[in-house]
């Protein structure tokens, strides 16, 4: 098949780091314009302004959007007024209510719209979905502790209200849950710490309701030194599970299992897959917001207990 003209809004770190690789090693991708207040791709059109993109090059049918939440709603309405199919970057939305606002727009519009969770299509994932099929959950345990400064340096969105603070990776967690789990679950309870001097909290404790009365927990930090901990822990009536490396690597019951592709290659990875998504939703014409990571996150704040700790600096 032809390849399909896409445009990129948003050149920040992700979309230079993840997106731009992606769409260029992709068959079904040509990366035909960018937007941008201030990046660029090398070789590649360049606009500072959305609706100046959407007016000039009607060519191009396809947006993915990298913006930060608060902001994207705009871009997306926009270009869905416009007839392009739209593809968004996680979370999809500032609020729930803007994303099903995003939803029924697209299918008013007949295109496609795509809330992607780029952790669910990390290397081991799909093989913990499998395992714990048909197993009964005891207890499953999720600690996501990484150090903001690494990860977020100066990106001063993320501290203000909107930009989720912890939950910004930590939602990249509830992706996983919410994919692996074969009953789903629901949250009963939080505590979230909130610097002093900022919007969003630094750290996270969730408890959740399971069907079937298995115990499950969420830890998230961003105060994390030396080694970033990514993990997820399952224990069942089959055995014990550990999902490691934010679903890079997988054990049962000690036992390391065989690596993935995921070795580097361009057209591997959870980047390319998600591309690989879009391509295809655009070619049927279907639409996936899958939004229970993000309803997670909503109802941390709702239940949440907040807690005010020592100011955060860069």
């Amino acid at each position: 098949m032809m390849s399909m003209k896409i445009a990129l809004a948003g050149i920040g770190k992700i979309a230079r780091d993840q997106h731009v690789p992606s769409i260029n090693a992709s068959a079904d991708w040509d990366l035909a314009a960018t937007v941008s207040r201030h990046g660029t791709v090398d070789g590649v059109e360049a606009f500072d302004d959305f609706a100046a993109l959407l007016a000039a090059r009607p060519d191009i049918k396809v947006v993915s959007l990298c913006l930060p939440p608060v902001p994207r709603f705009d871009y997306a309405a926009a270009a869905l007024k416009a007839g392009r199919h739209v593809m968004l970057e996680k979370p999809p939305g500032a609020t729930l209510s803007e994303c099903h606002a995003l939803a029924a727009m697209a299918r008013e519009a007949g295109v496609s719209i795509y809330a992607t969770w780029h952790s669910r299509e990390a290397a081991q994932v799909a093989a913990a979905k499998a395992w714990l099929k048909g197993k009964r959950l005891y207890r499953l345990k999720v600690t996501w502790k990484e150090d903001v400064r690494r990860w977020h340096p100066g990106q001063a969105w993320i501290w203000q209200a909107g930009g989720l603070g912890v939950f910004d990776p930590g939602i990249n967690a509830l992706s996983i849950l919410t994919e692996i789990l074969p009953d789903p679950v629901h949250l009963t309870g939080a505590t979230l710490e909130f610097p002093e001097n900022r919007e969003t909290p630094i750290a996270a404790s969730l408890r959740f309701f399971h069907p079937h009365g298995g115990d499950v927990s969420a830890v998230f930090d961003w105060r994390q030194d030396g080694d970033q901990i990514w993990t997820i822990e399952a224990e069942t009536d089959g055995g014990n599970l550990l999902l490691a490396d934010g679903g890079a690597k997988l054990a049962i019951d000690g036992h390391w299992q065989a690596e993935t592709h995921d070795d580097g290659n361009p057209l591997h990875g959870e980047y390319p897959r998600l591309y690989s998504r879009m391509a295809a939703l655009v070619r049927s014409g279907d639409i996936d917001m899958d939004l229970s990571p993000m309803t997670h996150v909503a109802d941390a704040f709702l239940l949440g207990k907040r807690v005010t700790v020592d100011p955060f600096d860069e």
